[in-house]
């Protein structure tokens, strides 16, 4: 296993890469791996030079969404220890989506559940071709709750009724084509692409950013548009279905690697 779940640094031009460094499980989160990017944040949140940061995934794979592994742990826990579970998780992707610095996520491979969600979040969204993604959550007997809303900023509402509810995968540009990525390029490209990005970003006025930013996330559904007492409310609810015997059942099956017997108690 990988000693830092979460890596960053920051270069001279005030550019930081945050990369998620659990490769042996495809970056599936944990609770050290979301530890790690709330520390990430933090850190980065003193640098006075920070300019742009990248949102990489170590490995083959972008991010796998839950480690349903843990979640199967988590879960006969205390509704309080849930709670907490599922507010640190939606308090990572909600940093990252009120972050005044503009965000810039590199996707490869796999991209799935929470991935979506940390994705929607970010400002630009590259993927190669060989990305495929899924708001897997139902299949399990989970829900997205804490990340509809960012999802409902990237693809709409229309296309989150079909994806978030059928679970099923899709390429790269399926998409793009509804607004969960903004370009995809070859894998051996996909740096370069970014690269690019990020100079244009260094090109403008970091107040003017800032201000732009904010703006857009005052109008938004994901953004300021979602107050604390309603966020509160799906951390509650994406807590409490992992708790139901319909969770048990689709983690078991997970486990088991069969089908989910549902209705089965």
């Amino acid at each position: 296993m990988t000693a830092n779940p979460v890596l960053w640094n920051l270069d001279a031009r005030g550019v930081a890469t945050v990369t998620l460094n659990r490769p042996e499980v495809n970056n599936a989160y944990d609770g050290a791996l979301i530890g790690g990017v709330l520390a990430a944040m933090d850190d980065l949140g003193k640098k006075q030079n920070l300019r742009v940061v990248v949102l990489k995934g170590n490995g083959k794979h972008f991010q796998a969404g839950a480690d349903l592994k843990w979640i199967n742990g988590v879960r006969p826990k205390s509704a309080d220890e849930n709670e907490a579970v599922s507010r640190a998780t939606f308090e990572a992707v909600q940093r990252l989506n009120t972050l005044p610095i503009p965000t810039v996520a590199l996707v490869q491979g796999g991209c799935f559940g929470g991935g979506t969600g940390v994705i929607s979040a970010c400002d630009v969204v590259i993927a190669a071709d060989n990305a495929l993604f899924s708001i897997t959550e139902v299949r399990w007997g989970l829900t997205a709750a804490i990340i509809i809303p960012q999802l409902c900023d990237a693809i709409g509402v229309r296309q989150v009724r079909r994806y978030a509810l059928t679970g099923e995968r899709f390429g790269a540009e399926e998409a793009r084509r509804i607004g969960l990525v903004h370009e995809v390029v070859p894998l051996a490209e996909l740096e370069m692409a970014g690269a690019k990005v990020v100079e244009q970003l260094l090109a403008n006025g970091p107040e003017a950013l800032a201000e732009t930013k904010r703006l857009a996330m005052e109008s938004s559904f994901g953004g300021m548009g979602v107050d604390d007492e309603a966020y509160a409310r799906l951390v509650k609810m994406h807590s409490a279905r992992r708790q139901t015997a319909e969770a048990s059942e689709g983690l078991a099956s997970f486990a088991e690697k069969r089908a989910a017997r549902w209705g089965a108690g």
